[in-house]
């Protein structure tokens, strides 16, 4: 994980001299035994690397080239650990306890989750595991430092506006639910492997910390994209290792026998090997691995505006009651369009929206005169859709388009992003002032360091795009 703030590294520890770190050495006996396969370019070091345990190169490594190989045998889900059968007859839905309701005998939830969570809680905590010189490399999950792990006040404080309280929040009402409702029946009816007083609550949360930090799901392919349900999670020794830039230099390939890490790039003598973990923003970041990529680093760095802020802004404009009740039936029209929804937001990257579809029919509708929106509302908006092209709506919503928008359309979205800078704590100016000042930086908690660089990067975003809604070119 790439990190602004680089937590703490234990003294020695590299695949070139393992035994200095005895859970490493263990760690890589175990993948010569599971026949993982280790470029000879590359080693595994604490030292060197932006956190924790990274991969370095030994000497240069061509772009192409096989850095590792992990058959698929050495893959930890539900279907490799040793309590794998009565997952799967609970999986499959058959009865494990004569107390429950058939809704109750699956394992199935609204994460998904649950199997390999399970398994890990078992793995975990069994000292006898197969898996456990792989396991042994985390010997405190909280140590990720993930938001979730936070005290309220501090993740409300440091965090005001980026959406990462409200997205935690969630996050610890859902693994709450799931725990009560699935994991704890599922625990007390299996005493024989599990146990209630070693298979905790405070446990179960801390390895969905370690599942959203360091798992893998595999892509679908394109032509099941539609019909299947997401692969579900699976844990990939070796390449959890590998932390994460936006301009990464390896990526993980999904084969038949195994999954290989390949290099995109030519990777120099003494760099480190990056993976991705996708294109992230940094508050998706923070919330899902516990980092950021220090401002501007982060290429796939992102501001929300509440599509909800934007009806409010609507609301806001409306000088009489008849406008503004034409705004409240023109926004219940877009939720039945599903064109908006009171969870969602429009997205703000670098070059502009990246929800074009979305915000381009929602200010084009907002901003409609009565007699046009009448005829929008009787076709359901199918005429007008048809007219937009996505490359024509993607142009207006760039950079370059915004400030060819028409008045009313630049007005609303400019209001909407004012209303979204007063969500934050403080103004631009007294973050950039920090993030300029090395000593006081200096002084910062790590949490304090990430949350700067998180908020500082999202109000510069909101910033720029509220000086493009400000200028006018024809």
């Amino acid at each position: 994980m790439a990190t602004d703030a680089k937590r703490p590294k234990d003294n020695g520890a590299s695949a070139q001299n393992p035994g200095e770190d005895k859970t490493l050495q263990s760690f890589l006996s175990w993948c010569k035994e599971v026949r993982l396969e280790l470029s000879e370019k590359v080693y595994v070091s604490r030292e060197g690397t932006v956190a924790d345990y990274g991969m370095l190169a030994r000497e240069e490594i061509e772009e192409g080239e096989v850095i590792f190989s992990i058959p698929r045998a050495a893959l930890l889900n539900q279907h490799r650990t040793a309590i794998h059968s009565i997952l799967e007859k609970a999986e499959e839905g058959c009865a494990w306890s004569p107390c429950l309701s058939p809704e109750e005998e699956s394992l199935k939830s609204q994460s998904g989750w649950v199997p390999l969570l399970l398994a890990l809680m078992f793995e975990y905590t069994n000292s006898e595991s197969y898996w456990s010189p792989y396991l042994s490399l985390w010997t405190d999950f909280r140590a990720l430092d993930h938001p979730m792990f936070w005290p309220k006040e501090e993740r409300e404080r440091l965090l005001q506006g980026t959406g990462v309280p409200e997205a935690v929040e969630k996050d610890l009402a859902n693994i709450l639910k799931e725990y009560n409702d699935i994991v704890l029946p599922f625990i007390q009816s299996h005493r024989e492997v599990l146990d209630p007083q070693k298979h905790t609550l405070e446990l179960y949360q801390s390895l969905v910390a370690f599942v959203m930090a360091y798992s893998f799901q595999e892509p679908l392919e394109e032509d099941e994209e539609d019909e299947k349900e997401p692969n579900p999670p699976m844990m990939v020794p070796m390449a959890d290792i590998l932390n994460h830039v936006a301009n990464h230099n390896a990526n993980l390939e999904f084969r038949t026998e195994s999954l290989k890490m390949v290099s995109v790039r030519r990777i120099k003598k003494g760099e480190e090997v990056f993976n991705t973990y996708g294109e992230l923003a940094n508050w998706q970041l923070l919330h899902m691995y516990g980092f950021v990529e220090s401002y501007p680093s982060n290429t796939n760095d992102s501001a929300d505006i509440q599509m909800t802020t934007v009806y409010k802004a609507a609301l806001q404009a409306a000088r009489t009651e008849s406008e503004r009740s034409l705004v409240v039936e023109k926004w219940d029209l877009l939720c039945q369009l599903d064109i908006v929804g009171e969870e969602r937001a429009f997205v703000f990257g670098q070059s502009g929206s990246l929800t074009d579809e979305e915000l381009y029919t929602s200010l084009k509708v907002l901003c409609m005169p009565v007699e046009q929106f009448k005829e929008f509302k009787e076709n359901e908006g199918w005429e007008e859709a048809e007219e937009d092209d996505e490359d024509e709506m993607a142009a207006a919503l760039s950079n370059e388009g915004i400030p060819k928008l028409s008045l009313p359309w630049r007005r609303l979205l400019g209001d909407s992003v004012t209303l979204t800078l007063q969500d934050y704590a403080d103004k631009l100016q007294p973050d950039k002032e920090l993030l300029g000042d090395r000593q006081a930086y200096g002084r910062l908690s790590s949490r304090e360091r990430l949350a700067l660089q998180l908020r500082y990067g999202q109000k510069v975003t909101l910033h720029q795009l509220l000086e493009l809604t400000r200028c006018h070119s024809i």
